[in-house]
């Protein structure tokens, strides 16, 4: 058990607490839950399993890692926002080849989310669900970028701002650490 706990410190951002674990639970199901539940009418299951892949890899971050530069707010909306537009471009230039169209859309959205300086990795995955979709996805066209992923994408945001603030030793966004420290823990 020993050897697990040097583990966990080395490889994860947070404190090994109960009160993160249960936090981070708490965020991530509720999350998960209100996107599937907020996109259940105009998803059908394959595509609503795709799309709440993506932002499970979010809640992963924005949950159980607060404090990586991944997760910022920043991040989580521009790399969805930015790999949802290249995702629905490629498609609709690309769509005779769904292969070349993926690599496509997973390479351009890493090389855009770098230099915006928006880099969340699910965002590869919310450009690959625009290609690789089912029709329902492609006769979004682009509104596919307002609804399912920038109205998900906030979803997580809004819960992660409330459940990652509740406990007095987690902050989220990172910069709330810094503000608190400066005005109310002198």
């Amino acid at each position: 058990m020993q050897k697990f706990f040097k583990q966990f410190k080395k490889i994860n951002s947070e404190p090994l607490e109960k009160s993160n674990l249960i936090w981070s639970w708490i965020g991530s199901f509720l999350g998960i839950l209100a996107i599937s539940y907020f996109h259940s009418d105009i998803l059908n299951d394959k595509d609503l399993t795709l799309l709440v892949g993506s932002f499970g890899a979010s809640a992963v971050l924005v949950y159980g890692a607060v404090n990586s530069p991944l997760s910022q707010p920043r991040n989580l909306i521009g790399g969805h926002l930015i790999s949802a537009i290249i995702g629905v471009i490629c498609f609709k230039l690309f769509s005779f080849n769904l292969l070349f169209a993926s690599a496509v859309a997973v390479s351009t959205s890493i090389l855009m989310m770098q230099l915006t300086l928006t880099l969340h990795p699910p965002g590869g995955a919310t450009a690959l669900i625009a290609v690789i979709g089912s029709e329902q996805i492609h006769d979004l066209g682009f509104l596919y970028i307002l609804f399912p992923v920038t109205t998900g994408a906030f979803i997580l945001l809004i819960i992660a701002l409330i459940i990652n603030n509740i406990p007095k030793h987690r902050y989220y966004p990172e910069s709330l650490k810094d503000f608190n420290k400066k005005w109310f823990e002198k």
